[in-house]
């Protein structure tokens, strides 16, 4: 029959020590992650924001290109009845239309979710398309600023 031994008291006091982290660990690594978020987290949002905005901005000039593409064809801008439809779909009353203008199957929303507005004729331009930025209102400031093609 085997001998069973006691355990021996030294070892099991060094094995609760190092079996897992004190208080003070805990937080010291929490205040550690605290300020990396407290520092980077703002840089990630602002990135975030301004890449929303430069997507509208790319966004507008693809439909402005689409825009000349129309004009072409048709010689005349969509009217404010037929939108940025115009560019995916044929007005009826448009025998010359050559498009779609748009390689997507419809007219896109904007970065936020929200349609662009289109507004022919307008301060001296043919037309204006514009983005409400993130409220999604008109006018605003900051990233709620609008976005538009002039």
């Amino acid at each position: 029959m085997p001998l069973i031994r006691p355990a021996d008291p030294s070892r099991r006091t060094q094995r609760s020590a190092n079996a897992g982290f004190t208080l003070v660990e805990l937080l010291v690594v929490l205040v550690i992650l605290g300020l990396v978020m407290g520092l980077v987290g703002p840089r990630v949002l602002n990135y975030l924001t301004s890449s929303r905005e430069r997507a509208a901005s790319l966004q507008i000039s693809s439909f402005k290109s689409a825009m000349d593409l129309f004009f072409l064809d048709t010689g005349r801008y969509p009217t404010a009845s037929e939108g940025l439809g115009a560019l995916v779909t044929r007005p009826a009353s448009l025998p010359a239309w050559n498009g779609p203008y748009l390689q997507q199957s419809g007219v896109p929303a904007d970065p936020w979710g929200n349609p662009y507005r289109y507004v022919p004729s307008s301060q001296g331009a043919p037309y204006r398309i514009i983005s409400n930025g993130a409220d999604g209102q008109e006018g605003g400031s900051g990233s709620d600023a609008d976005i538009t093609s002039n």
